[in-house]
């Protein structure tokens, strides 16, 4: 049972587009700090509006979202503008016209850091990705996995107190995107920040999370949530366990019972 504080709680929260579609309906979640949650669901359940709701890039049309000890000192934050969220994108959006350390440095640019000040903040996340030797690379000369590693690394570059992952691996070949995987699992438990990560893939949902919160469509919906009760860190040797396809079948049981019960003609196939 959570004692603490969630770093950021969705309370009953409903989206309703101006056109009359209802993409969330009654969304309760809490992330606690240090979490690594993973929205699974199908197309149109609304995983992406609840990420652009966390990051304000719109409002509930009923609910709240209240916001927690997010800082490291413990105190609290009383005003938007002062929470550090960093979004990773599906597309990695990098300027083709700019080296991966200016890609890097627009957070900071935006905030008026000029590069001067913070190279070594920029050259800390290069080596936490793993780009070592792309500094000076533009986008065109980089590879599907390495754009991406500059975008997460653009996200970090700011010490984000909560980073939110929209499907970034989706686009990826399967051995890129494993390899991304692990990474990323290994960065979230060497520093333990708070993620919220969407993902239309099973088994990245439970070989990177600590809890997957499984979503319905028509409206959007959360209808269960599976702790994923596994010590870090994980390996391969997780992957291939009986125990990760015990998960991955009780995840898929929640969407098939789901999508049975939204589209009971599903039975007849």
């Amino acid at each position: 049972m959570y004692t603490r504080q969630p770093a950021i709680a969705l309370h009953q929260v409903h989206k309703v587009y101006n056109n009359g579609t209802v993409a969330l309906e009654g969304i309760d979640l809490a992330v606690q700090p240090g979490d690594f949650i993973s929205l699974v669901g199908p197309s149109g359940c609304g995983k992406s509006t609840v990420l652009r709701l966390i990051a304000g890039l719109g409002e509930p049309s009923q609910g709240s979202l209240q916001w927690g000890l997010t800082d490291s000192d413990g105190q609290g934050e009383a005003q938007k503008g002062q929470r550090r969220l960093a979004f990773v994108f599906q597309d990695a959006a990098l300027m083709p016209w700019a080296t991966v350390v200016d890609n890097i440095h627009l957070p900071l640019k935006l905030k008026g850091k000029a590069l001067r000040t913070c190279r070594s903040e920029i050259q800390q996340v290069i080596q936490l990705v793993g780009l070592q030797g792309t500094e000076g690379s533009y986008p065109r000369q980089l590879s599907g996995g390495m754009k991406m590693r500059v975008s997460i690394a653009r996200a970090l570059v700011i010490q984000p107190h909560l980073l939110l992952m929209d499907e970034p691996f989706g686009a990826l070949d399967e051995m890129t995107r494993s390899r991304l995987n692990a990474d990323i699992l290994h960065l979230w438990e060497q520093y333990q920040w708070t993620v919220v990560f969407v993902t239309h893939n099973i088994y990245e949902a439970v070989y990177l999370s600590n809890r997957v919160v499984v979503m319905a469509a028509n409206p959007g919906q959360i209808v269960a949530e599976v702790a994923i009760e596994e010590p870090h860190p994980r390996n391969e040797d997780f992957r291939t366990s009986p125990r990760f396809n015990e998960y991955c079948r009780e995840i898929l049981a929640h969407l098939t019972a789901a999508e049975v019960e939204t589209h009971p003609s599903a039975l007849l196939y």
